[in-house]
């Protein structure tokens, strides 16, 4: 078993939780004191830094939303002088203002070893061939993968996104055995060698994918296809960006390190759950320096898993993501994740990895849930009662696991639009339709 920094990865939970307090009471005092946002909280909320004097305490702390974040724009959450920001990243802002984030030096040092332990911890190491299939830019995933690359001297190659055939060609000319990029995309990059004859040609053993849900079936598709060992990856710009959370080899969870973030599960009431249980992620950040951040709420939906990963690495394990709060679509008074309609169509061969959902409110007020399949890549030649009959099983399956009947429509390959980014699976109509 390799491990970047061992004493650190398999510290016991006693003397973890010590240097999480620590850690903790530095941060608090050094938000309270240095910016005004938290101030004005704990002002409000009539605490002093001092009065945390234990981890349980941080629940007197209120939360962080996105929209702190978006009302302190651009730098109003920064706790440092801004000669000490050696780099910004930010979100696209396509919603608004974005989300703006800095970065000391010491900053960047961290995110990179954070990172150097996530690769060492899948198996990639200094022979390998890394090619960073993500937006360089503003978005954390180019840069933040790319100084983890570097920093365990593994050779990078910085792709960036588009030019699919391209980035094949690469994979085959510069014989990559790592790739990192969103599910959705490693999906069209198979699709597109399966398409061109060159799946024999590539030398990948190692995929590292994130930034958006992917199931348990693409899982599957992806190793079985391209021969690799494909990895789940868990990030956020607010904490550093990629490599807050990562598989190990046991592929049973994501390790999320407790050395510098301090885990949260809350129910919609704010209450922590116990392990086991579904309810958002809230994160503080414990090393953080240009913009600490205290129970934030990321939005994600996950759970703490209990049991001992088998690989020795101690620090929380969190299970599958769900998806997002904000993704999560409530059809007819019914919680529904995209992931679980990717599973159900993962394992009806007849039916490709590409869909859509689209949500409307017709005359009758009440939400319908509409979903474009694509057909696998050989042109369906059957008989219309055919198409009838797989219809009809497609509609069946998604209305056992999502307890709502649904409207599928099966469309030829290549249908719907692809991105080198995350796909866009759901369009919601409700709000050009509203009750």
């Amino acid at each position: 078993m390799k491990y970047w920094q061992k004493n650190m990865e398999t510290l016991p939970k006693y003397d973890m939780e010590a240097l999480q307090l620590k850690r903790l009471k530095h941060v608090v005092k050094t938000v309270s004191g240095n910016v005004p946002f938290y101030k004005q909280k704990f002002k409000s909320s009539g605490l002093h830094s001092d009065d945390i004097r234990s981890l349980h305490d941080i629940s007197r702390i209120p939360t962080t939303q996105k929209t702190d974040l978006k009302d302190n724009y651009p730098f109003g959450l920064f706790a440092v002088p801004m000669q000490d920001i050696i780099r910004l990243h930010a979100s696209s802002g396509t919603s608004g203002k974005p989300i703006v984030v800095g970065y000391t030096a010491r900053d960047i040092e961290t995110w990179s070893n954070l990172m150097a332990r996530n690769l060492t911890m899948v198996g990639i190491d200094h022979n390998d061939i890394f090619q960073n299939a993500v937006n360089y830019g503003l978005f954390t995933g180019g840069l933040g993968i790319h100084f983890g690359i570097e920093k365990i001297g593994a050779t990078a190659i910085p792709s960036g996104t588009g030019n699919t055939q391209h980035q094949l060609e690469m994979m085959i000319d510069f014989k990559v055995s790592a790739l990192h990029c969103t599910p959705s995309y490693a999906l069209y990059l198979t699709e597109t060698a399966r398409e061109l004859d060159i799946i024999d040609q590539l030398s990948l053993r190692i995929g590292c994918f994130g930034a958006e849900p992917w199931s348990t079936s693409t899982r599957r598709e992806l190793e079985d296809t391209l021969g690799i060992k494909a990895y789940d990856s868990y990030g956020l710009s607010e904490m550093f960006g990629p490599g807050v959370g990562f598989e190990c080899q046991e592929q049973n969870g994501l390790h999320i390190w407790d050395d510098q973030f301090l885990v949260e599960i809350l129910n919609k009431d704010g209450e922590s759950v116990a392990p086991g249980e579904k309810g958002e992620l809230v994160l503080t950040s414990l090393t953080k320096e240009a913009m600490p951040l205290i129970r934030y709420r990321t939005g994600d939906i996950t759970m703490v898993l209990e049991d001992e990963c088998p690989c020795g690495r101690t620090h929380t394990r969190l299970g599958k993501f769900l998806g997002r709060a904000d993704d999560m679509l409530i059809v007819r008074g019914i919680n529904v994740f995209p992931s679980q309609i990717e599973s159900v169509l993962m394992d009806i061969k007849e039916v490709g990895d590409q869909f859509q959902v689209v949500i409307d409110r017709k005359q009758n007020k009440l939400d319908e849930m509409h979903i474009k399949v694509e057909l696998t890549g050989q042109t369906f030649t059957g008989e219309l009662k055919d198409l009838k009959n797989l219809k009809f099983t497609v509609e069946e399956q998604l209305r056992s696991v999502l307890n709502l009947r649904t409207q599928v429509e099966l469309v030829e390959r290549g249908t719907i639009p692809r991105t080198a980014g995350k796909a866009q699976r759901i369009v919601d109509m409700r709000e050009q339709n509203p009750r």
